[in-house]
């Protein structure tokens, strides 16, 4: 049986019905993606110390890709690292949005963490966040000297559909033989924009991410339908899930994308990948950015970054 909603879930979740902004189909892109990133300040964390912030310039498949990476505070002169990939639908989220997740990962990792500024929709459509995603990978392994990283303890994450891209690169990295990945941390990961299942009607409304959104989002990003269907775009649909790299992926309880995570978790199982799966009851997509109000937000980033320590030890 469900859980019900954490308690300062619901009275966060509360707060922001009573908040009524434009939806994103109403507006620019550009006033979409002001007022995610002015909405998020109001639940983020309050300032997280960290080691070192440094601004990168990745040469991408179509210029320059900006990036950032965040050393921990507790950092040694040679880490693991995370090249991680933020949410907000392939069109909203931005170095920017993400900076206390990347901050707090980091932190309570002990990894270095390379947020990626991939291209986004709809100024460039599918598949260009994905080729950006894949060579700011190549290119993290290959300066890894630079970067302090040890090129043997590099792992791919994000969240929602960062964690969709993640996943992509880790398959794509099967692929073309390199680089190499240690890890894959999906949180919410949207793994399957074709299917519909049971957790997308119950969680459809009021849970943060609605149905109305979600499938703005997939119209930005993927508008010729054809491409949804794409292993590249839908990870749960690909046909060899195997030999990828071990994973963790991190569910929400009150998620619209909770089913489509659970599948993909069990379908890389079935493939022979060693996975571990974790749902946090009582929250909602985009957990991770309530972590300053919510406690159990807080409680499973924290455990989901324990989890990418003792994988890149």
């Amino acid at each position: 049986m469900m859980k019900s909603l954490d308690e300062q879930m619901r009275a966060l979740l509360d707060g922001l019905a009573r908040d009524v902004e434009p939806v994103p189909e109403d507006v620019t892109p550009e006033i979409a993606r002001h007022l995610y990133r002015e909405r998020l300040k109001h639940f983020a964390a309050d300032d997280v110390a960290i080691g070192r912030v440094e601004e990168l310039e990745i040469e991408g498949p179509a210029g320059v890709i900006p990036a950032r990476l965040y050393v921990p505070v507790a950092a040694g002169a040679r880490s693991s690292a995370v090249v991680y990939y933020h949410g907000g639908g392939w069109s909203l989220g931005s170095l920017d949005t993400h900076d206390r997740i990347y901050r707090t990962l980091a932190n309570d990792s002990g990894s270095r963490v390379i947020g990626v500024g991939y291209r986004r929709a709809p100024e460039h459509s599918f598949p260009a966040a994905v080729d950006d995603a894949y060579a700011a990978a190549v290119w993290v392994e290959d300066n890894a000297s630079t970067l302090d990283i040890d090129p043997g303890r590099i792992a791919v994450a994000g969240d929602s559909s960062g964690g969709n891209l993640a996943a992509v690169v880790a398959r794509r990295v099967r692929d073309m033989g390199g680089p190499r990945l240690a890890f894959q941390l999906l949180f919410y990961p949207s793994t399957d924009v074709v299917n519909r299942r049971a957790s997308y009607e119950t969680f459809s409304e009021g849970f943060y991410l609605d149905s109305q959104t979600m499938e703005w989002f997939v119209s930005q990003y993927l508008p010729d339908e054809k491409d949804r269907s794409d292993p590249a775009a839908s990870p749960l649909l690909a046909e060899d899930l195997s030999n990828l790299p071990p994973a963790c992926i991190v569910t929400a309880s009150h998620d619209m994308l909770l089913d489509e995570g659970k599948a993909y978790a069990d379908a890389l199982k079935e493939a022979g990948v060693t996975v571990e799966y974790r749902v946090c009851e009582g929250l909602v997509h985009g957990f991770l950015f309530f972590q300053g109000a919510v406690a159990a937000a807080r409680e499973g980033a924290r455990d989901a970054a324990l989890v990418l320590t003792d994988a890149l030890r």
